[in-house]
This record gives C-alpha cells, structure tokens and sequence, in this order.
C-alpha cells in the first residue's frame, strides 16, 4: 500500500516574501479555526478610496450585488464565519494575485479550490511575467497569426501570450526532481502540496519577476493554506506528469495523489473546520473548481450520515453562464437548496458579470481599499 501523503516543513521564505508572510495555519488537512485566527478578519476596516467610488457610484443591477455581496462578505466574516473561494477559468494569468494574495494575507480567505491551470499560471507569471506578450488585437488574429505564436512557443490565454520556455520549461525541472525524490522515499502528495514545496524551497527565486506579494499562490504556501485542485492531471503540469510516466521516468503515477483523495480530504477538512466557525462559499466562474467543492456537503449528509455538518452559510458567485443553457455553473443559488447544498436563510448573490472586474472590486470592499 502506497505510503500516506505527509505535508513536510518548509524551507526558509524568501527574504522578498518575509513583508508579506502571515503566521502559518496548521497542517492542511486537519485545520481548524482558532479565536485568534477569526478575530483579525472579523475587523470592518474603514472605506477606502476604491470601496468609496464603488459605493456611491454602483447603485443598480449587478454593479448593486457587488456591494451587497461584499457587505455580506463583511457580515460573514464579521460573526466569526471563514470563507472558501474557487477559481476557475484563466484567474491567475489575468493577475488576480493582485487583490487575492492580500485577501490571503489578512485572514480573509481561509480555503481554495482551484483548476490546475490557475495552480501553475500563478507561478508562471512569477517566474516569466517579462517574457509574456499582450496582444490586444486578439480578435483579429488569423490562422496564419496563431501559427506564427505557435512558432515563437507563445500560448495565447485570450489578449495574453505565455511563454513556454520562460515559464513551463523553466519550473519544469525543479517539479519533475520533487517527483523523483517523493518517489524515491516512498511518498505520495497532491499537486498542490508539491506545489508549495517548490515555492517554500526558494529555488525558484532567481527567477522571481514580479514583487512576490502579487503572487497569491506564495501568500497560501507561506501560510500552508488549505487548498484543492480536481482535475488536475487537465493542466499542462498535469500533462507534464502524465509524461513522465509514460517514459517511465517516473515509475508509480500514484506519487500523485488524484482526486478522489482530494475529495476526502476535503470532506474531514470540512467537517473538522465548522465545528468552530461556518464558512461560506465565494465562488469565482463555475466548472469543476465551483461544483466540486460545493458537493462535499451533500455527501457528508447523504452518503455519510453527518447530518449535524452545517451548510455552506454564504454563496456567492459571480458568473456569465446563464440557468437557461442547463449548465451547471449558471444554476442560480435556490437550485442549490434542492441538493442539500445551501439552506433557504443563508445570504445567495450572483453577480453576472467578468470575475476579472467583479472579483477584484469585491476584494477591494473586503480589504477597506
């Protein structure tokens, strides 16, 4: 039977980070809130200049629900709730690290559930933000002009190239002898925990591109943030992986621990977090970075029996997937009542909008910007 996953100590914090570095939470998978890790959330900081123009000026329709959302953000937090935020879609290329690690930092997010992508275009960006090309006309772009990227090994996310040399190759080498050593020693860990292991080694600091406190993904290793990444093996490092496997360079796939572990991590990380604090859910885009997570209580009540777990206790998510398509991600949030997910009282908002403009505005309010 393969060895259990064992989260490891980590390495001395870059001096560039240490401004930005919070007191670590406990282990990940059995974390659970303590008075003092609510408290500094708990504080309404004051309107900043951000949050001031965003209240004065959005006054109706979805530009209303970001302030009522963030407001009950605020209120959540406010009665020693925690929040859990998901990240779907191209979040982290688009540099919501900007706003996110902040959140981080200060206590206000407290678990994420992201895609494999938005796990490694953090530290892409980290390590090659020089080396990214922009191209605002994207939408003029022939066949021939997506060939010509192809050729110069630029991987188009919309208006933004990433570059493959400077960012995938470039941590590449540092992720595959962090396999071959947990291989190696018989150990097993999760893409994100190999993930933190490389950002806590420092290694990757020669590369560094960016001021560090952008990155959201350092603010949670520095902190050994509960986080959950399904799906994983659909990201380029997943691909990657699935590589080395084939060429036998890495010999037992199971040195990465799947899916169906994360899904039972997450189902005793829940159940052991709310017996001190409710935790909400602020879900950024849908897809399996939304409906994965939000499942766990279902399960815990109908497949478990746990049936004292508390629901989710705040939902919120912003989204341009529509209900009348049938897609998962545009549900509005009483569908949500009908899977055991979400109760009738709890505070539901959904704000149809980009999460690229939304989410950071949102952040803002919750920070007093």
């Amino acid at each position: 039977m393969a060895t259990p996953s064992k989260t490891k100590k980590p390495a001395k914090a870059s001096k560039a980070s240490k401004a930005g570095k919070a007191a670590k939470t406990s282990k990940a998978a059995k974390a659970a809130p303590s008075s003092s890790a609510v408290s500094p959330a708990a504080a309404t900081p004051p309107d900043g200049p951000i949050s001031t123009f965003v209240r004065h000026h959005y006054r109706h329709f979805n530009a209303a629900v970001v302030i009522d959302a963030a407001e009950g953000y605020k209120a959540h937090l406010a009665k020693g709730g925690s929040m859990f935020v998901t990240l779907a879609g191209a979040m982290s290329t688009a540099e919501m690290g900007l706003s996110l690690a902040e959140m981080i930092r200060q206590d206000k997010i407290h678990g994420i559930c992201c895609t494999g992508a938005n796990l490694e275009e953090d530290i892409y960006n980290l390590v090659a933000h020089t080396h990214y090309e922009r191209v605002p006309n994207y939408r003029d772009l022939t066949p021939k002009d997506e060939v010509k990227l192809l050729k110069k090994h630029l991987n188009r996310v919309t208006d933004t190239c990433i570059p493959e040399g400077e960012a995938i190759r470039r941590i590449e080498k540092h992720l595959v002898a962090l396999w071959h050593k947990a291989e190696k020693n018989g150990l097993r860990f999760f893409p994100h925990e190999f993930a933190y292991q490389l950002l806590n080694s420092g290694v990757l600091e020669q590369y560094y591109e960016i001021d560090p406190k952008n990155s959201w993904l350092l603010a949670a290793a520095e902190r050994d943030l509960p986080l959950f990444v399904p799906g994983w093996e659909d990201s380029t490092c997943g691909n990657i992986f699935a590589a080395h496997c084939i060429e036998g360079d890495v010999e037992d796939p199971r040195t990465m621990r799947g899916g169906i572990e994360y899904m039972m991590r997450l189902a005793e990380w829940y159940t052991e977090y709310t017996k001190k604090s409710k935790l909400g859910f602020f879900q950024i885009g849908g897809g399996i970075a939304g409906d994965f997570p939000i499942c766990v209580v279902p399960m815990l009540h109908q497949d478990l029996g746990r049936r004292k777990i508390p629901l989710w206790d705040y939902f919120c998510q912003i989204s341009d997937s529509t209900t009348s398509f049938g897609s998962y991600s545009g549900a509005v949030p009483n569908e949500k009542i009908t899977w055991g997910k979400l109760d009738e009282n709890g505070p539901k908002y959904v704000i149809e909008s980009d999460a690229t403009i939304v989410a950071p505005l949102v952040f803002a309010q919750v920070l007093g910007w």
